[in-house]
């Protein structure tokens, strides 16, 4: 019977964890009713994909799609949750038959075929250009407003992505398929930017290797905030409260001893013992040893 080496564990891992054409050509479905509806009543300047739909780092059937939803000043309030209010009740009259509620900094739209037919519409109130970027102030959970540049962040993992001969990406979606996987209370743009910035200084990507030293080095700095690598959003956070992190903690701790566990077996020549720590780590999803 055929086998896999590690390496070509982690490819048919990636091919699998990455969304088909028709998860995204659904989420692209919604665009045009959202954006008229939102262009009616808000006088909406644009709408457009941001996170990981926007990096080509979503998970098949777990990842939500983004949008920025450009609104004049004007037509939002002072109080961040009060527009998301306002723009939920919109969107809902135009969607009666959809659950539509507040999770902030976004409006969710909850189609209803599967955990990945969602679409989250985040108010966004442009405020000016850094280093050529748009930056918008979008809703920061407490009634208040934050800075954030989509394209920023989007640049700065696709110029790295490219450096590290496109395996960033790939890195990246592992750790936010054991998120998924797993349950995990954790912020996907905080392992995302985390990553991007862990590998800086990295001149090439061993997936198996690598996702090993990233949690790792996630559990040994307990999950701290970290500051925007483009100095755009201020400190980015984990998690949003400290039980949610507590828990983040206690399965990255048992992610990061199985991560270590499949490294030192595949050391020892015991490749079919590191699939099996790796299958544990992702939840019972990681391909098998055997073709």
């Amino acid at each position: 019977m055929a086998t896999r080496t590690i390496a070509q564990g982690f490819d048919a891992f990636q091919s699998r964890i990455t969304p088909s054409d028709y998860e995204s050509g659904k989420a692209a479905s919604h665009k045009a009713a959202i954006t008229s509806r939102l262009k009616a009543y808000h006088d909406l300047r644009q709408l457009f994909y941001s996170g990981s739909a926007k990096n080509g780092t979503s998970i098949s059937k777990h990842s939500d799609v983004d949008f920025f939803a450009w609104i004049p000043t004007s037509k939002l309030r002072n109080n961040s949750a009060t527009s998301l209010r306002e723009i939920k009740e919109c969107l809902q009259v135009r969607f009666p038959h959809t659950s539509v509620y507040v999770d902030s900094p976004a409006v969710v739209l909850d189609f209803g075929s599967a955990d990945w037919d969602k679409a989250e519409v985040i108010p966004a109130d442009y405020v000016g250009k850094k280093n050529e970027k748009n930056v918008y102030d979008i809703p920061n959970g407490s009634g208040g407003w934050m800075r954030s540049s989509p394209s920023s962040h989007t640049s700065y993992v696709r110029n790295e992505n490219t450096r590290l001969s496109k395996k960033l990406k790939p890195l990246i979606r592992f750790l936010k398929a054991w998120k998924y996987f797993c349950n995990v209370p954790i912020s996907s743009f905080y392992l995302e930017l985390r990553a991007t910035k862990w590998m800086e200084n990295e001149s090439k990507i061993v997936y198996d290797i690598d996702l090993c030293t990233i949690l790792k080095k996630l559990y040994s700095c307990s999950l701290a905030s970290m500051q925007d690598p483009k100095g755009i959003s201020g400190y980015v956070y984990a998690c949003t409260t400290e039980a949610k992190k507590n828990e983040a903690l206690s399965k990255l701790y048992t992610a990061k001893t199985r991560a270590e566990k499949a490294r030192e077996a595949e050391k020892a020549g015991r490749t079919i013992v590191a699939f099996e720590c790796w299958n544990k780590l992702f939840a019972g999803k990681f391909p098998s040893y055997y073709c």
